[in-house]
């Protein structure tokens, strides 16, 4: 991680913007913490700090239009950590969020210590809702061969193609899919192996490939 880590906050609250910035800058003592509180504005410091490693982003701020904001984001930054505050909290809006990307959902109602354990978590590249469904603590007795065996043979080879290198398009072309098909087939492999990005989810592979020298599901 840099040096200097940097935390974007997207809120249009301005007493929410502040008390979080300062539980931030109290949590992680080398953050730069950026703030927007338009969609617009929100967009333009991505292009600015285009190495950030965390995004707050809530779902209600001015032009978020639901879910497509966090769908473009993440289509746009896929390496960035997406973490949802809402004051939403019912599961069916928690689980859509992730299933369109974001590494964590924190309602506003959360625990101070909670949303710093949330926020750590997705630093470190994992995945975390209050639910505890996608949480590391939970997958912590999940061996990476069970993570491999839960994906369906076109989600265990569309993980290969990921391997090779191979971008989505490339993949939607090779499998006679559309490009948004296998954006989905991602997001679902991810969470099943509960990563946020194709990094980290070829990481999970190959630790599975090292022990037993190929594997299938």
């Amino acid at each position: 991680m840099n040096d200097s880590m940097k935390i974007i906050l997207a809120d249009d609250h301005p007493l929410f913007r502040q008390a979080l910035t300062l539980i931030l800058k109290a949590n992680f003592s080398n953050a730069e913490i950026i703030e927007a509180q338009t969609i617009p504005e929100l967009e333009q410091q991505l292009v600015k700090y285009q190495t950030a490693d965390l995004l707050l982003l809530d779902l209600d701020i001015p032009g978020a239009q639901g879910f497509n904001s966090l769908i473009s984001i993440r289509r746009s930054y896929p390496d960035l950590g997406v973490v949802i505050i809402s004051g939403f909290e019912d599961k069916e809006t928690i689980h859509k969020a992730m299933n369109h990307g974001a590494a964590g959902f924190i309602p506003k109602s959360t625990p101070v210590p909670d949303m710093l354990l949330a926020m750590k978590a997705v630093l470190n590249g994992t995945l975390w809702t209050p639910d505890g469904e996608f949480n590391p603590k939970k997958q912590s007795g999940t061996t990476a061969d069970d993570k491999i065996a839960s994906l369906t043979p076109k989600q265990y080879n569309i993980l290969l193609m990921f391997a090779d290198g191979l971008l989505n398009k490339q993949i939607a072309y090779e499998l006679g899919l559309s490009e948004s098909t296998i954006k989905s087939h991602a997001s679902t492999i991810f969470l099943k192996l509960g990563v946020r990005n194709r990094t980290q989810a070829v990481i999970v592979l190959n630790e599975v490939q090292l022990n037993q020298g190929s594997f299938g599901p």
